[in-house]
């Protein structure tokens, strides 16, 4: 069997060894870029030899300038469609030809050109930053790489913000896990710790400053975090534990290690946790106010508006909320 190539490289080589020269034989000099972004288990590097059963083929996206994809848009294409081997090393090939205006219209409803507020980071799904800020550039010509370095993560206030409502997710439900086990409902008491350590999974993505993917690769590219070797052995007791108090204990345990990954951070002064039994019941949870240290650094004045309303967090962090990118100008009301 053929050794396994990446998505990625065969891209490269696709543009490299069959693209590349027909535009420079048929538009010398033409402007141009060249990438692998967007949808893909090949663009975000997590594609193996599975991933090739489907939608998997040697592909690049071309950028034009706006004024060259109106005047030259239709003649590339037909000279790639003409010049472009059907296959390439053994698999089907494709292409598109886009503005870049264009573009990240489509994928993220936003114009490149005009400022990015803070309620637009706030309706960005983080998916649809990896997709754009993942991948490769093979080429550039037209600023690509200047638009990817806009999206390259959060804005300093936003990113706070993010972090505050992340550890509001975890601190209403964290006594819940015992609740639900002290009346026999262990299922129930299952779901709610498995969401807690989802809940602590991304704040880990937040305080790594990378963007966290959909669910099929959240837990891949976990396990690529500088914090997976120490934290991932206790999250999987929460999971694996079979009844509440083994559950109760080894979130616990994450919580600590998480804490102590905000404190190393120096972002705000530290924090300290403390072991809380509410209203008295047998129930364990470590409380420290982290959302007050995050909310009391931020300066910027459209940040402190959306933080001074209850934290609902960015788009993934609203519970069951699922709409595509042209919903986002009416989810942007949310945060005006």
């Amino acid at each position: 069997m053929a050794e396994f190539v990446t998505g990625l490289d065969m891209s490269r080589q696709f543009y490299q060894e069959a693209v590349r020269p027909i535009l420079d034989a048929s538009f010398p000099g033409l402007p141009h870029s060249a990438a692998l972004l967007g949808r893909g288990s090949e663009v975000l590097g997590f594609d193996d030899e599975m991933s090739t059963d489907h939608n998997w083929e040697p592909r690049v996206l071309l950028f034009l300038r706006e004024e060259d994809r109106a005047r030259h848009g239709d003649a590339v294409g037909a000279a790639l469609r003409r010049g472009l081997p059907l296959r390439f090393r053994g698999r089907p090939t494709d292409h598109g030809i886009h503005a870049l205006r264009g573009y990240f219209l489509e994928l993220l409803d936003v114009e490149i050109e005009g400022d990015l507020e803070a309620r637009d980071w706030l309706t960005f799904a983080e998916q649809q930053l990896r997709m754009i800020t993942a991948g490769a550039v093979y080429h550039d010509d037209v600023g690509l790489q200047d638009v990817r370095d806009r999206f390259a993560y959060y804005p300093h206030d936003v990113w706070l913000y993010l972090l505050a409502a992340g550890w509001w997710r975890i601190h209403p439900e964290a006594n819940l896990v015992g609740r639900a086990g002290s009346v026999g409902d262990e299922l129930g008491s299952a779901l709610i710790g498995s969401r807690l350590v989802h809940d602590l999974m991304r704040l880990c993505f937040l305080m790594e400053r990378q963007y966290a993917p959909y669910s099929k690769w959240f837990g891949t590219a976990f396990s690529r975090l500088a914090c997976a070797a120490e934290l991932s052995p206790v999250l999987w007791k929460a999971l694996q534990a079979q009844t509440w108090p083994e559950r109760e204990n080894a979130l616990l345990a994450a919580y600590e290690q998480v804490a102590t990954m905000h404190n190393a951070l120096r972002i705000t002064p530290t924090v300290p946790t403390q072991e809380h039994q509410l209203w008295e019941r047998p129930f364990k949870v470590l409380w420290g106010d982290f959302p007050g240290a995050l909310l009391a650094q931020i300066q910027d004045p459209a940040v402190k508006r959306i933080a001074e309303r209850w934290p609902a967090g960015g788009v993934d962090q609203l519970r069951d909320l699922l709409l595509g990118p042209r919903s986002r100008g009416r989810l942007l009301r949310v945060f005006e």
